[in-house]
């Protein structure tokens, strides 16, 4: 799973980006710094991880990730060739979800592409790009296809899309539809989170409230990235700070991209895994791997919540608490699954 983070020039998405990794991406104050994508994998905060490592004692634990990608800042025009103009359209295609970031904050040593702060504006001028990069590929398709009377569905669902986006609006589409759609990969359809770049301490402003949005001062999580861990955590305590907003912007990705966490426990080894929401339990063994969705035979299934109340694994199996599920069993959040299988080679 690929999130793709992009914005207009000098937003500070490569800021972020440096804050979330911890890496130490190159961050510039002038358009066009990053042109290939910076890529990086992402621990998901899960305090149910250290919980579950103290009761069944592991000594390896590894936490689900997300990927990353920092794209380059888009510009007016980059439909048309401005800018990276495709290069940056051909990345964020690639992507499951998109985090924009939106430049909230005020800084006379950073250029910005006008001399006022306007959100929204920002926003529209990305979304429009994306939305008319998205039409040239309808058109092509469309006129390819006007005469084949086979395609008669398909042309009628590719006018109503082109209908929506010239108004500069999202259309609205069952599942089916998003399905017969995929094989485009539609800039315009991708699911967004947008997230108001502040200074620190001031509010996400008021218009952008319509949308999916959170707000960062991205300077400072990056800056706090930077100390050491427990004068990080010394930090929060003093300020009174629950969650960081990097967390919040990585559980809010996973919640994006419908995700939900299971885990496994083998061998005094722990795991995290990512899983689509309302898939079963033999999708989540080739999650592990494709052996044992080839050769599933049955799942051994307790829920977190379950395993934590009772205290251990073999107090939940005296007590009939570990289900044996078969392959159409759909995985909960925070169920812990042991996969059974036979090799198939």
């Amino acid at each position: 799973m690929q999130i793709g983070i992009v914005g207009l020039p000098n937003v500070g998405k490569t800021t972020l980006f440096n804050a979330l990794t911890r890496g130490h991406a190159k961050v510039e104050r002038y358009p066009f710094t990053t042109i290939e994508p910076n890529i990086g994998v992402v621990e998901v905060p899960d305090e149910r991880l250290a919980k579950l490592k103290e009761l069944i004692e592991a000594e390896e634990v590894t936490p689900a990730t997300i990927k990353f990608l920092d794209i380059a800042g888009l510009v007016e025009g980059a439909s048309k060739g401005e800018g990276l103009g495709n290069r940056f359209l051909a990345k964020i295609r690639e992507v499951e979800a998109i985090v924009h970031i939106v430049r909230c904050f005020s800084d006379s040593n950073v250029a910005h592409i006008a001399p006022d702060l306007a959100p929204t504006r920002d926003i529209e001028i990305v979304n429009l790009e994306l939305a008319l990069a998205d039409l040239e590929i309808i058109e092509k398709r469309r006129e390819k296809i006007k005469k084949d009377p086979e395609a008669r569905e398909e042309l009628k669902l590719l006018e109503g899309v082109v209908e929506s986006l010239s108004k500069g609006e999202l259309p609205e589409l069952n599942e089916k539809e998003r399905e017969a759609l995929k094989g485009y990969h539609l800039l315009s359809l991708k699911p967004t989170l947008y997230v108001a770049n502040s200074g620190e301490g001031e509010e996400i402003p008021k218009e952008l409230k319509k949308y999916r949005v959170i707000g960062i001062c991205a300077k400072l999580e990056s800056e706090l990235q930077e100390l050491p861990e427990k004068e990080r955590a010394q930090f929060r305590v003093e300020m009174g700070i629950e969650e960081m907003g990097l967390e919040r912007l990585i559980r809010e990705s996973y919640r994006l991209l419908g995700l939900i966490t299971f885990f496994t426990l083998e061998r005094k080894k722990l795991r995290a895994w990512t899983l689509k929401e309302g898939r079963n339990v033999r999708e989540a063994a080739g999650r592990i791997h494709s052996d044992m969705e080839k050769g599933f035979i049955k799942a051994e299934v307790i829920n977190y919540s379950d395993l934590i109340r009772i205290g251990s694994l073999s107090q939940a199996r005296e007590k009939g608490l570990l289900r044996i599920e078969g392959r159409d069993c759909k995985v909960r959040e925070g169920d812990i699954i042991t996969i059974k299988f036979h090799l198939t080679r």
